[in-house]
């Protein structure tokens, strides 16, 4: 029985997959099944024809592809959806993730209480450029003065989950970017582990900071909205149906 899905958003990854298919299985094929999704965006580089014979030997290995961009939240959106598991992991292709922390995601919320949903990874001795690390802090400091969501990195792409809990968050464009604040909204408990962090493997981010600071202002709204307009109450059932 499958204990884990990892969900990877892909664009123009070529160059970095075979490395880090072959990390997740040292890191985490000793431990329990899994399988791995990969979300093909658009690629144009040849990464479907690489992810295809891939598969021939990988088993576990499965493949959707976009034929045009959608953007990272509609993969990681499109790739739960497809996962067989409860429990679901996230990290990014570009090599930046190291797969050994994966263990640290999935095992909590697959021993820990049923109050737990989100696990999310926190990037420490980030390896980037200066530009896009002192983008990340301004915009990390902003949004957890707007949402008080508790955490320093939600841009972290490591984060493990309950599959049922992740659909049932209200799905729009660039989510993934707030995941400890919608899974709050709905009542969940959020686990914060530090992860570490690495330079990529080799091309280029598809993202500028220009580009995420553009649609970060109309999406830290958007969320603002969603958390003061979220459910107040679920309701108990009584009488014979809310006997044990």
């Amino acid at each position: 029985m499958l204990s884990v899905s990892i969900v990877i958003p892909a664009k123009n990854e070529s160059e970095n997959i075979p490395t880090l298919l072959d990390e997740i299985h040292a890191a985490v094929g000793p431990l329990v099944d899994y399988e791995v999704i990969v979300v093909d965006d658009g690629s144009t580089d040849g990464m479907d024809r690489l992810l295809m014979e891939r598969m021939e030997t990988q088993p576990n290995l499965r493949v959707l592809r976009n034929e045009r961009s959608a953007g990272q939240s509609a993969a990681v959106h499109s790739g739960v959806r497809m996962a067989r598991a409860e429990v679901v992991c996230t990290l990014d292709a570009d090599g930046q993730n190291p797969p050994e922390f994966l263990p640290a995601l999935f095992q909590p919320l697959l021993a820990g209480p049923t109050e737990m949903a989100l696990v999310a990874g926190q990037r420490v001795n980030r390896q980037d450029t200066w530009s896009k690390r002192m983008g990340s802090k301004f915009a990390n400091n902003l949004r957890s003065w707007a949402l008080n969501d508790g955490t320093r990195d939600t841009g972290c792409g490591l984060k493990g989950f309950r599959r049922d809990a992740f659909l049932a968050l209200p799905y729009f464009d660039h989510m993934h970017r707030y995941l400890p604040a919608l899974f709050r909204r709905d009542g969940w408990d959020v686990l914060l582990v530090d992860v570490g962090h690495r330079q990529r493997g080799a091309g280029r981010s598809n993202y500028s900071n220009l580009q995420r600071a553009l649609v970060g202002i109309v999406d830290l709204a958007g969320v603002m909205w969603l958390i003061r307009r979220r459910k107040k109450a679920t309701p108990q059932p009584i009488g014979p149906e809310g006997r044990k």
